[in-house]
């Protein structure tokens, strides 16, 4: 049973959801440096094609780390659910089969990427100038995807039991050895491309084998055991309806990136796709306070929802949706306001910064709805709200942005056409997903409250 500072239906909500979101938000943040340090040093080598062959790798990259969520963003809700029951064997049940379905995912995307590695850089905007860079980063990558699996799948399984700054250690091991290596790899050893994947993959190691040694050891609240990890079949459903969401949002965002890539390839070129690929670099940045903090009400949520705590999970939600909608509006005004001082983060080329100006404002004109989708998704997650946690994932994604991105360039908007199918979407899709979520959630808990 968890002890007293693990039971989330003590103590104000906003305190509880603090407690785990501000950990979390750093451990987002830190998690994004694996990627945008490879990008801001590559930034840095003559021209851009190193930058843009990398950029050419994160749909697959993405796509991996949607498995990871997979079971990661599936079980872990699940656990904090049965925990606030006081369900202990079946959470500890749950974990174990998601570390498996994790090791045999890692195993056959890695072979999978590999044998079609070639078709697939072209397919998704290479060309016969950034083929080279993009394949031999992605080649090393690859053969660290268990690391990514067990490193970045297993760490939310840490946060569900309340041990958010031990979640966060997780990802700032690995963000600390990425960062020291990437230069000596980088620039000393002169690998280029190659010396950033080689750091990537072994910074992933180091935070697997820390997640394993807490998972297995006795601080733990649920343990990671060997009874624990043959595959039943009926929690192995239950991992994967819920955690599809997680899959879908990755897999809709590569389609999105590799739409994006290929028009601008089109209609642009290679310039036009490095200056996508900044874009994408401070997206993830700004999207990972939010992510972090959204994540963060996820076991509080769950957890008071198992316990029948349903004004406390009406509670966090106001809480959450506060914090979300202001600090979105202050990264909104950020990127309208400071686009230039943004790419040169990651570009001094003249060439880029002129295309990536212009893409910022566009691209970022409505970020701040983005807000509206994080917010109902992470409650329809928490509470296990599967079917709508999967429509929402797919809408603002596959079926706005990306029929978008074809169609705005094809009615003489060019690359500005590309940019432009965003903003649209996270005003459409944003607000379909929190009025949803209000009508569907939200509502009805003040009614199961009241019939308690």
């Amino acid at each position: 049973m968890a002890g007293p500072k693990n039971d989330f239906s003590q103590g104000s909500m906003p305190r509880c959801i603090l407690s785990m979101a501000l950990p979390m938000t750093a451990a987002q943040l830190i998690n994004i440096l694996y990627n945008i340090v490879d990008r801001m040093y590559l930034g840095r080598l003559p021209g851009h094609l190193a930058l843009t062959g990398l950029g050419l790798c994160l749909p697959i990259i993405s796509i991996l780390m949607g498995f990871a969520n997979l079971c990661g963003t599936g079980g872990a809700p699940l656990c904090s659910i049965h925990r606030g029951r006081g369900e202990t064997e079946e959470a500890e049940r749950i974990m174990g089969n998601a570390f498996t379905l994790l090791i045999l995912f890692g195993v056959a995307l890695s072979v999978l990427c590999l044998l079609f590695r070639r078709p697939i850089l072209y397919l998704f905007g290479a060309s016969d100038a950034t083929y080279p860079y993009a394949r031999d980063y992605l080649t090393i990558y690859l053969c660290g995807t268990v690391f990514v699996m067990i490193g970045l799948g297993m760490n939310p399984y840490i946060n569900a039991q309340g041990f958010g700054r031990m979640g966060m250690l997780t990802v700032t091991l690995g963000a600390a050895v990425n960062i020291v290596l990437d230069p000596l790899f980088i620039f000393v050893l002169g690998l280029g491309v190659r010396g950033a994947a080689l750091a990537t993959v072994l910074s992933q190691g180091c935070s697997a084998l820390w997640v394993l040694q807490f998972l297995t050891g006795r601080r733990a609240l649920l343990r990671l055991r060997r009874s624990a990890l043959r595959l039943e079949g009926r929690r192995v459903r239950r991992i994967l309806s819920l955690g599809v969401s997680g899959l879908v949002v990755n897999l809709t965002n590569s389609l999105v990136q590799v739409l994006c890539n290929a028009t601008l390839q089109h209609v642009g070129g290679d310039l036009y796709v490095g200056a996508m690929t900044v874009v994408n670099s401070v997206r993830e940045v700004i999207s990972m306070p939010v992510s972090g903090i959204t994540q963060g009400c996820q076991p509080v949520l769950g957890f008071n929802y198992g316990a029948r705590a349903f004004g406390r999970v009406r509670q966090g939600i106001r809480f959450t949706a506060a914090v979300t909608m202001l600090y979105s509006l202050a990264a909104w005004a950020v990127t309208m306001l400071c686009p230039a001082a943004l790419i040169r983060v990651f570009s001094d080329e003249p060439g880029l910064i002129d295309a990536g100006i212009r893409a910022f404002r566009l691209y970022f004109a409505a970020f701040f709805c983005m807000s509206f989708q994080f917010i109902g998704q992470s409650v329809f997650v928490a509470l296990g709200r599967a079917r709508h946690a999967v429509f929402f994932s797919l809408l603002r994604k596959a079926f706005i942005v990306a029929p978008l991105t074809l169609l705005l360039p094809a009615l003489g908007l060019g690359v500005d056409g590309v940019y432009l199918a965003e903003p649209v979407s996270n005003v459409a899709g944003g607000l379909a997903c929190l009025i949803t979520m209000y009508l569907a959630v939200y509502r009805p808990l003040l009614r199961q409250e009241q019939t308690l």
